[in-house]
């Protein structure tokens, strides 16, 4: 929807709010940007999910300013009179690959928003998606002796059914399925994917291929592909994902989520025998696999077509061969079920999920 004046408040914010702060509000928004304003709602600046998606890998604290992410940046934002036609509003927004610009009066004053959904509605992502579901799921027996893990319930419906309906209401229509373990269940209740609202089809796998390997069993894709794993429960912002990817002019796109490790002891740094530093208990944050990729059809050739072939496997190539592998960091919810508890947490978490949907 676009924003009016009459709710055009909920974007802004001051310039003292955190990173943090910055990064609910576009949640809640749900347009990808928030504008900075000073007094009498005039625009400082803009922070958009791509601004803070960066500011997290170069290792910025959530607790920072907005102001001083503004200060890093070296261009003033972009910022049209309110009335501009749409035509020249689209034209501005595909010259600059821009996906929202805020609209302002004669006194700089913030007076709406406009997206790039406003002036292209209702279009499909240029997207396919595989989702990789061929698993044993072996860590979560005795739940998947006779179910394969995606289609354990969470809440009312399968797990990877959550999933399908997260692609369809991301504009994503085309769906392939990467089955091999008891496959015949996830075929029975999905079918063609009509009931669902996609077109689906089925990757067979005929024994264990590895987390990348169907996609050596795929016809080459002519648009991104994104790859899934059919055990994550998320509510990852997909167009945003496919900008990034974009932004970066990446072959792939991994997408990472931030872990915290509490070391539960106190740790010693020495420089041979002498001792440098004690630090009592410390927590180290790292980027993980969130088991979300894009990848681009320039992809295609380096997966193998007859063997076993990880997702590891495909970066290491990639690197090695001097492909562009970019990281994309998860800042809505993501949880990977890949053992029993966190099977009984997804099922607890999916019901604010769903409230908040």
């Amino acid at each position: 929807m676009k924003p009016t004046p009459d709710n055009i408040d909920n974007f802004c914010i001051p310039p003292e709010t955190t990173l943090g702060e910055a990064m609910k509000r576009i949640d809640q928004t749900a347009q990808g940007i928030v504008l900075v304003v000073g007094e009498g709602r005039c625009l400082l600046g803009t922070v958009t999910d791509g601004d803070l998606r960066r500011a997290i890998l170069r290792g910025s604290s959530l607790s920072i300013r907005v102001a001083d992410l503004l200060a890093a940046k070296t261009e003033r934002p972009t910022a049209v009179p309110h009335g501009t036609p749409p035509a020249e509003l689209l034209r501005l927004m595909q010259e600059k690959s821009l996906r929202q610009v805020p609209l302002i009066d004669e006194a700089s004053r913030v007076v709406g928003l406009v997206t790039l959904d406003d002036l292209l509605p209702e279009q499909a992502l240029p997207l396919q998606a595989v989702i990789m579901a061929g698993g044993e799921g072996k860590r979560m027996r005795p739940f998947t002796e006779e179910v394969p893990k995606p289609m354990l319930m969470v809440g009312d419906r399968p797990l990877m059914e959550h999933i399908v309906d997260q692609l369809r209401d991301a504009g994503i229509k085309r769906v392939s399925i990467a089955t091999q373990y008891l496959a015949h269940k996830i075929s029975a209740h999905f079918e063609d994917g009509s009931r669902f609202g996609v077109e689906l089809d089925y990757v067979k796998e005929n024994e264990p291929r590895g987390t990348a390997g169907a996609l050596g069993l795929m016809d080459p894709w002519s648009e991104p592909l994104l790859v899934i794993n059919g055990d994550v429960l998320t509510q990852v912002n997909f167009r945003a994902m496919l900008a990034f990817h974009r932004e970066n002019s990446a072959d792939m796109t991994v997408a990472v989520s931030k872990y915290e490790m509490i070391v539960p002891y106190g740790v010693v740094q020495c420089d041979g025998a002498l001792v440098q530093k004690l630090a009592e208990k410390p927590t180290y944050s790292l980027l993980v696999n969130a088991g979300i990729y894009l990848l681009e059809p320039s992809v295609r050739p380096f997966i193998p077509q007859h063997r076993r072939f990880d997702m590891t496997d495909l970066i290491n190539v990639l690197l090695a061969e001097g492909r562009r592998v970019v990281s994309f960091p998860i800042l809505e919810y993501w949880l990977d079920v890949g053992k029993p508890g966190d099977y009984e947490r997804a099922k607890n978490d999916i019901k604010n999920l769903e409230k908040r949907s």
